[in-house]
């Protein structure tokens, strides 16, 4: 659609192409939408306030995206019942960075139990983990090595945060943390929904030599309460396909590796 088309739209049309734009993007600036449509900035956030009525899209520091980034704490039984395919993906990817005889730490999240269930130890594994769930599944193999940091027990997530699980960390060093997260935004680094948690991931990512984290494709452009760590922290990003280009272009660019794993349909 040429740029003097634009300025013939009308209100509905001009409505219908920002959320085109928006699917085609993933977020638009209202400046860039003035420019297009050749309207003032006030008629673009008037346009904005009424998409984000009727539930369309998001406003967001002088800008549109599709969705809220804002994440809430919600129960592991609920978040492990989405995007299991590509859940289960990546945590194969992620079971076979596991070295012989290595020493690994596995944080919580819902990834974190498909990871456990790929994890077929070569040698003597030792893993230490904060999530009960993981515990319960790799406490099965004779040839491995598993210690439950202690502590409170959050009952959303199965597992333990706190200053005593962190005091535990303090005597360990891993070649590799596995770690999950509730949302990535390349501006405010990995977040998660809780205060304590991610001042243990926190804990978690200063006993490990690598840190590489487990998150599916709906996981960028979102946000949780509590900041983990900056982009520059990562190691590794092990993600599906669904992952937005401009995603991808970006943590290449800033030296961030990236593992795509394609999903079985």
């Amino acid at each position: 659609m040429s740029k003097h088309t634009e300025e013939l739209l009308t209100l509905p049309e001009r409505h219908n192409r920002i959320l085109e734009l928006l699917h085609q993007t993933g977020s638009i600036s209202v400046t860039q939408l003035s420019e297009l449509f050749k309207v003032s900035e006030v008629t673009i956030r008037k346009d904005l306030s009424v998409l984000e009525q009727q539930q369309k899209l998001y406003r967001s520091h002088g800008s549109a995206i599709l969705i809220s980034p804002y994440i809430s704490n919600r129960h592991v039984d609920e978040k492990e019942k989405k995007s299991v395919a590509e859940k289960r993906a990546i945590g194969a990817a992620a079971a076979a960075l596991i070295a012989r005889d290595d020493t690994i730490l596995i944080a919580s999240g819902t990834t974190m139990a498909f990871l456990a269930r790929e994890i077929q130890p070569e040698g003597r594994l030792t893993v230490i983990t904060s999530a009960m769930p993981v515990t319960q599944i790799l406490s099965q193999h004779e040839t491995m090595d598993v210690i439950q940091l202690g502590g409170i027990t959050r009952r959303t997530s199965m597992s333990v945060v706190g200053p005593f699980a962190e005091a535990m960390l303090s005597e360990f060093n891993c070649s590799k943390l596995f770690v999950g997260v509730d949302g990535i935004d390349v501006d405010l680094g990995l977040t998660t929904t809780n205060t304590l948690e991610a001042s243990l991931n926190r804990a978690m990512i200063r006993a490990a030599e690598k840190v590489i984290v487990l998150a599916d494709s709906s996981k960028f452009g979102r946000r949780g309460f509590s900041k983990i760590c900056n982009m520059a922290d990562v190691d590794l990003i092990i993600t599906d396909s669904g992952i937005s280009p401009r995603y991808l272009d970006y943590l290449h660019e800033h030296g961030i590796e990236v593992m795509v794993v394609d999903v079985p349909k």
